[in-house]
């Protein structure tokens, strides 16, 4: 197993088909499980120092936090809709249930402060339609900066059609200054199927002369891309199968921003990107529930 591109259930662990932890990473902050859970399951975890959210990758579920009882909607698969999510703090127990069963993604944060658990509606998610032409992809912004409050965790997900590339300009956060954050970051891919089986998609992440890594990998549902430094992208999805990925990033920064730089080879690629030539089959999804999507 490489040290950057985990396969789907390489670092399973009893109900989690994923796990990431600072430890297993070898940073700081950043953290990723993903809950499977049988119809009628129930688990409890404990937050640590770490702040999570619990989002579901499919199903619908019951989180329990601090005496708080919170009932998420879910939705059928990745690609069907917006989801709704909870909050959840450090130094807590949670326990999470779902009577239809699914899998839950529980990115985390080792974080200071204890902020209160809470709610995030399927409708607050921002929907950003970002590039242009073949490099358009959809970006739910439900944990960001501007959207969300936290005290270390960003996350989003990213949608992106068959066909195209998305984290692209190839871009990074490894250093801190004016114009960038120093972030860890978690790529977490699910792809969706063709007609004959399992789709894919390729991930790229390669490094700068004085701090060397290089990624280049075909990657597929469950598969987990951990990125410590150097530039990342593009993420390209094949024709034919649309790509999401779930981003998770934390670091040491007193402010919780999420500022990139471009690699100067390719950053002159979106002066050329116009709001007209965005690709029409976006959004592929939207916080409405589409026909037949009940994920209870």
């Amino acid at each position: 197993m490489s040290t950057y591109y985990l396969p789907a259930g390489s670092t399973a662990d009893g109900r989690f088909d994923t796990v990431v932890t600072p430890e297993t990473a070898g940073w700081g902050y950043s953290g990723l499980k993903v809950l499977a859970l049988e119809p009628g399951g129930t688990a409890t975890l404990a937050t640590g120092d770490a702040e999570a959210l619990v989002l579901p990758l499919s199903g619908s579920c019951t989180v329990s936090c601090d005496d708080e009882v919170f009932d998420v909607q879910g939705r059928r698969d990745v690609f069907s809709r917006v989801t709704d999510f909870v909050y959840v703090p450090r130094d807590a127990a949670v326990t999470v249930t779902s009577a239809r069963g699914g899998r839950f993604a529980i990115p985390s944060a080792r974080c200071d402060r204890r902020l209160p658990a809470r709610y995030g509606p399927a409708e607050n998610v921002p929907v950003e339609l970002r590039g242009s032409g073949q490099a358009s992809r959809q970006v739910n912004n439900f944990c960001t900066p501007e959207t969300f409050e936290a005290d270390k965790l960003i996350a989003c997900e990213v949608i992106t059609p068959g066909g195209n590339w998305s984290s692209f300009p190839p871009h990074k956060h490894d250093e801190a200054g004016e114009h960038e954050a120093e972030l860890e970051e978690i790529y977490y891919f699910e792809v969706a199927d063709g007609p004959s089986g399992p789709g894919f998609a390729w991930q790229r992440v390669y490094g700068t002369p004085d701090r060397p890594i290089e990624v280049s990998e075909e990657v597929r549902s469950g598969d987990v891309v951990v990125i410590p430094h150097g530039w990342h992208g593009p993420s390209a999805a094949a024709p034919g199968y649309d790509l999401y990925y779930l981003n998770v990033m934390a670091g040491p920064g007193e402010d919780r921003a999420w500022l990139i730089s471009d690699d100067p080879v390719h950053g002159w690629v979106r002066s050329t990107w116009a709001p007209e030539d965005l690709d029409p089959r976006l959004p592929l999804s939207s916080a409405v529930a589409k026909e037949g999507d009940d994920a209870r």
